[in-house]
């Protein structure tokens, strides 16, 4: 779907940001707002996964290390050395993105289901070696943020609605990011080497530096993800911030919108986390594991019937819409 937006296209964005940035007016339940955060942080880590795992079509399943390490990064400066989380979100990033090399060094060495079992190691490896550093990163007890009230340069605030405001404006720099890469030479060259790395390669394309670069952007989007969500909840321990589920969260709402496309991670997280929210919600524990069936039955639907996404199924019917236009004129 590499295409510049059109004059329509770019109305309808247009429409789309101007509601988002109104929504925090005129819902006030906290708790709407609250799903609406976490709907926003989870399609921001989708569409930073989407750049490795559907462009390139590297199944990555260790995500969360990046997160993490953009958690911890901003959280130790923060405490240690009292560094806003505005400096230490892009510190976090760049350790992140120096982490992503050696990492990727090692993992791009495997395809296939080998390569997403060992991004899957390195995760939990760098979960495990924080459980250790009691006295460097507060081990498996973790530590909670230090709550100064309303401080918008340590990125504190009093209501959620700014935070909503804080994750939109990541949301938007990635679908940016994503939509530069997509339209540009890079784009077309992941897009090869996701579908024959070894075809891309004979025509000239330098996929391990291709697949490095690209790397090292997702995980630097990823940490910022995982300094906002800290400083969101005010806590931070190894469990949280390496959580296997985030990786497999990044990885399902992209799979479901539609990978390798630029809406698909929004449009998956929207279906996906407001349908597990709410039944979470609404049921609680009263019926155990309800809402975990109607996840997984979204999940099944969608990957046997429509394996190409929500994006995919849209397509269809817009250029079935198109072709029934010519037949009525």
């Amino acid at each position: 779907m590499m295409q510049d937006i059109n004059p329509r296209h770019a109305i309808l964005i247009a429409i789309g940001i101007a509601i988002l940035i109104a929504l925090p007016m005129v819902v006030k339940s906290s708790f709407a707002i609250d799903i609406f955060v976490r709907i926003l942080l989870f399609a921001f880590i989708g569409t930073a996964w989407n750049l490795m795992g559907g462009y390139a079509k590297q199944l990555s399943l260790g995500h969360a290390a990046y997160f993490g390490l953009g958690a911890y990064t901003s959280t130790i400066l923060q405490i240690d050395y009292d560094v806003s989380p505005w400096i230490g979100m892009v510190a976090g990033g760049v350790v992140a993105a120096l982490a992503s090399l050696p990492i990727g060094w090692l993992c791009f060495r495997l395809r296939g289901p080998y390569f997403t079992i060992a991004t899957i190691a390195t995760a939990q490896a760098l979960m495990l070696i924080f459980l250790k550093f009691r006295d460097f990163a507060w081990g498996a007890e973790g530590t909670t943020i230090p709550n100064l009230g309303t401080a918008p340069l340590m990125m504190q605030f009093e209501n959620k609605s700014s935070y909503y405001y804080v994750v939109l404006g990541l949301l938007l720099l990635s679908l940016l990011v994503t939509w530069l890469i997509e339209r540009s030479w890079v784009g077309y060259y992941l897009v090869a080497i996701g579908e024959d790395e070894d075809a891309a390669e004979a025509i000239g394309v330098n996929a391990p530096k291709m697949k490095r670069d690209i790397y090292m952007i997702s995980a630097f989007l990823t940490a910022l993800a995982g300094t906002f969500y800290t400083q969101y909840i005010y806590f931070i321990d190894p469990a949280t911030a390496f959580s296997f589920n985030i990786s497999i969260e990044a990885a399902l709402v992209s799979i479901v919108g539609g990978i390798g496309t630029l809406w698909g991670p929004l449009i998956g997280t929207v279906l996906l986390e407001t349908t597990s929210t709410l039944l979470q919600s609404w049921l609680g524990s009263s019926i155990g594991g309800v809402q975990l069936t109607v996840y997984s039955l979204i999940l099944m639907a969608v990957i046997l019937w429509r394996p190409t996404g929500l994006m995919g199924m849209i397509e269809e019917l817009r250029q079935r819409t198109a072709g029934r236009k010519p037949a009525r004129a």
